[in-house]
């Protein structure tokens, strides 16, 4: 497994986070809208400090979790504005996970769909992946769509399969393969 950080795109570097990052993730993480469908309440900021050193400690060189997590810093403004999670899932299958959170005072401009797109292609180039998956709450609209616009196709919705913040959740589950990723590459 090769991770290469950080990776420029056209508006942003993706590189590992570090405890510097603090104020500017706890700035959206301490928001309910960003909060609602995560597995977590708004955060505090000792709360955010916890998870963060956890999180520097995921560089994606332990190759039996194989957990990364990156900073989304728009160039522009050299501000820190999303944070992403990829996880092998399955070591023998090649099979990664991954996941996000963003500021919304950045949404719709398409810094979300053009850090996931370098993510997945550090997925299948640096961890060596088969297949890539992505999960939301079906009530999720930004979510989902995201994983459309960078290539990924619903392969289940799972109806009130779990309690999820005091009722029942529906899930989805976007999946894109490794070819079908390198198809739209070519594109």
């Amino acid at each position: 497994m090769t991770v290469a950080l950080p990776i420029e795109t056209e508006r942003l570097v993706l590189r590992l986070q570090q405890m510097d990052d603090l104020d500017a993730i706890h700035a959206y993480h301490q928001l309910e809208e960003v909060a609602h469908y995560q597995f977590w309440s708004p955060r505090s900021r000792e709360e955010l400090a916890i998870k963060l050193a956890e999180w520097v400690e995921m560089d994606g060189s332990d190759k039996a979790s194989g957990k990364l997590c990156v900073a989304v810093v728009l160039k522009s403004e050299n501000r820190l504005i999303g944070d992403l999670f990829m996880g092998v899932s399955d070591k023998e299958a090649r099979q990664g996970e991954i996941g996000y959170s963003f500021n919304p005072a950045y949404h719709g401009k398409g810094y979300a769909s053009e850090a996931v797109s370098a993510l997945m292609e550090l997925g299948f180039e640096g961890f060596g992946f088969h297949r890539i998956f992505g999960r939301c709450d079906a009530r999720n609209p930004g979510s989902y769509r995201l994983m459309e616009r960078v290539g990924m196709r619903r392969e289940a919705h799972f109806r009130e399969h779990a309690i999820f913040k005091g009722g029942w959740d529906d899930e989805f589950y976007y999946a894109i393969l490794e070819d079908e990723w390198r198809q739209k590459r070519k594109g």
